[in-house]
């Protein structure tokens, strides 16, 4: 019976990894499942899939932030991914801040496989507030929100720019911002996410707003990275918008062998496009990102990047 089964694989041409035993499982651990980094990773999953005819299998699991992630890094099989900032990849392996008195070897093992998009900070001000720029919010009604990355940046900017004590930090939570705009009870709002940012179209879309540039002078002082908007990217924006992010990446660990790694990385660029086409905020991805990294790159990941022509510094290989 056993030999027939064998004999009717063969004559229909079926091979080992049609028949399913070459599938391999990876846990991809991202971020809360309200978040739009958790929906980004269901498709970088429904990609992964596509592309490699489901020989790669990526099951999401919702995470409670970036720290978590990186610790669990610890513990985790050779197929566990996870997004973090590069820098917080940096203060583990240097066993500093957060990760004070937390040290484990197993950070030094951290591996890059490619960038997915940066939180971006948004200013947004309705079109009514008359606000042109970031020192004209002075008297003005903010909406900050609380304990979200866009919330304390946003606070440390205010501080940093002699705003502190001069903004009227409203109550309102910060899902309530847009209907709170719309009805006139602030004047503007902070976030930080991928761009385009949903809360950002809606309120684009719904009223005229403005999205606020800072000047090089300001970025150079917040220490964080550029990020050019581009034109056209919420509606009525007519010129590029220049703000500052805090750049995402897709890490694993050099447990994980080349070849998994190499489809991996190889799946997630050939997907893309179409990734983009569904949702924009897969446009703002480049492998201009990779100079984020400031860490290694994972071999397999890097040879990829090798047949693409992507030169890697001495630092990430």
């Amino acid at each position: 019976m056993k030999l027939s089964k064998v004999l009717l694989s063969a004559a229909i041409g079926l091979s080992v990894s049609q028949l399913g035993f070459a599938q391999t499982q990876i846990t991809y651990k991202s971020a809360k499942t309200s978040s739009s980094y958790y929906q980004m990773a269901v498709e970088i999953a429904q990609a992964v899939k596509k592309d490699t005819n489901s020989e790669l299998i990526l099951t999401v699991e919702e995470s409670q932030g970036s720290v978590q992630n990186v610790m669990e890094s610890a513990f985790r099989g050779a197929n566990y991914v996870f997004t973090t900032p590069p820098a917080l990849v940096g203060l583990a392996q240097s066993g500093k801040a957060m990760f004070k008195g937390r040290n484990n070897p197993k950070f030094d093992e951290i591996r890059a496989l490619f960038p997915i998009p940066s939180l971006t900070m948004h200013f947004v001000v309705s079109d009514k507030s008359g606000i042109e720029s970031f020192e004209q919010m002075e008297g003005k009604d903010i909406l900050l929100g609380k304990g979200s990355f866009g919330a304390n940046e946003g606070a440390k900017y205010i501080e940093m720019f002699g705003l502190e004590g001069k903004i009227n930090l409203s109550k309102v939570e910060l899902s309530n911002a847009v209907s709170a705009l719309k009805n006139g009870q602030i004047d503007g709002f902070v976030t930080a996410g991928s761009f385009p940012a949903p809360n950002v179209i809606e309120a684009a879309a719904g009223t005229g707003v403005k999205v606020l540039s800072l000047s090089d002078e300001q970025i150079a002082q917040t220490k964080r990275t550029k990020l050019v908007i581009p034109a056209g990217t919420y509606t009525g924006q007519q010129q590029d918008i220049t703000t500052t992010s805090l750049p995402v990446v897709a890490y694993t660990s050099s447990a994980m062998d080349e070849a998994t790694a190499y489809a991996l990385t190889k799946a997630f660029w050939g997907q893309k496009q179409a990734m983009s086409d569904t949702s924009p905020w897969w446009k703002g991805v480049s492998t201009d990102m990779l100079s984020n990294i400031n860490g290694k790159v994972h071999p397999g990941a890097a040879k990829y990047y090798r047949e693409m022509g992507v030169t890697l510094s001495a630092e990430q290989q």
